[in-house]
């Protein structure tokens, strides 16, 4: 007579797999539409939760089902194996951001210009929904910033205004950055040259052998921009900057998205001349909720090492 072994079956090892099964395809929906698609980030990101407390449930029976299977040779060990791989995806992901809020400071924006940050060009404004944020930065918050990310500052560059502006449209379209609206490039408009100089005009203005120069080159003004005042002779003598034109800046606004969930964030590029430096200031801030988990300063140290390696050579201190 024949004897046979009829094995047990561990339900709840099935019934994990199925769970889990349907939480990870959850997620992986919620993060295509968002990637990809019209869903918006307070959606995604409840759907995102909803995949997580789903994959939960199913870790326990999963469990259980390998407990039975040591137990008592009960099959679905690989389903409650499978399960487990399934619900470690969205439960990954929501226990990574939970790390980041608890140990990020409690911030959604950051600048390289804590004193002046450069201004919005168009404010971002969004239905935030169920991820309220403050209206504004506040003072505490900067001074989150500051103890949390003292390195984050800006950048200066012995060259030219436009130089460096090709340099940071190169780190832009590096670090995956849309530029959306710009301000201040026309003041960048090439000069009329200069008319060639004759060898007479040169024998004009040489001296005599041991004798001091007729004439000297004198330095001319830089040109008036538009909307600035020229200095005029009525000028007082003890107002020593008001010969010096008011700075001119060049802003760019866009936004880029994280390479994974694709959360949006919005970016103002802020370059300044001053002399023969140019300054490049950053504004970074995450589009909705009061916490960005650390990614805005991550976007914008990324920003400044692709500009950084594209100005490589004229980077000044």
């Amino acid at each position: 007579m024949t004897v046979r072994f009829v094995r047990p079956i561990s339900r709840s090892a099935y019934a994990a797999r199925r769970i889990a099964l349907a939480a990870l395809l959850l997620f992986a929906l919620a993060v295509i539409g968002h990637r990809f698609g019209p869903l918006r980030t307070p959606d995604m990101l409840a759907l995102v939760l909803l995949s997580a407390a789903i994959a939960a449930a199913a870790v326990p029976l999963a469990l259980i089902g390998l407990v039975r299977l040591w137990q008592k040779g009960a099959e679905g060990g690989i389903a409650a194996a499978k399960a487990l791989v399934y619900a470690a995806v969205p439960l990954a992901v929501v226990a990574a951001g939970a790390i980041a809020y608890l140990t990020q400071p409690a911030i959604y924006e950051v600048a390289t210009d804590l004193e002046d940050p450069p201004e919005f060009l168009a404010r971002p404004d969004y239905a935030q929904e169920w991820l309220v944020r403050p209206a504004s930065v506040s003072a505490a918050d900067r001074r989150a910033q500051l103890a949390a990310y003292p390195g984050l500052t800006g950048r200066r560059y012995e060259g030219a205004l436009d130089r460096v502006l090709q340099g940071v449209q190169a780190a832009a379209l590096s670090a995956r950055v849309s530029i959306l609206d710009r301000q201040g490039e026309g003041q960048m408009a090439p000069q009329e040259p200069s008319p060639p100089v004759s060898v007479d005009d040169v024998e004009e203005v040489l001296p005599e052998e041991g004798a001091l120069p007729v004439t000297a080159p004198v330095p001319l003004p830089r040109p008036t921009l538009p909307g600035q005042l020229a200095p005029t002779a009525e000028t007082p003598d003890d107002a020593d900057d008001a010969f010096l034109p008011p700075s001119q800046d060049v802003l760019l606004q866009g936004e880029v998205r994280t390479l994974a969930l694709g959360l949006p964030f919005d970016i103002v590029i802020r370059l300044r001349e001053d002399a023969e430096t140019t300054s490049v200031d950053l504004r970074v801030a995450s589009r909705y909720g009061p916490h960005d988990l650390g990614l805005s300063a991550e976007i914008a140290e990324d920003f400044l090492d692709r500009l950084d390696a594209e100005l490589l050579g004229i980077a000044g201190g």
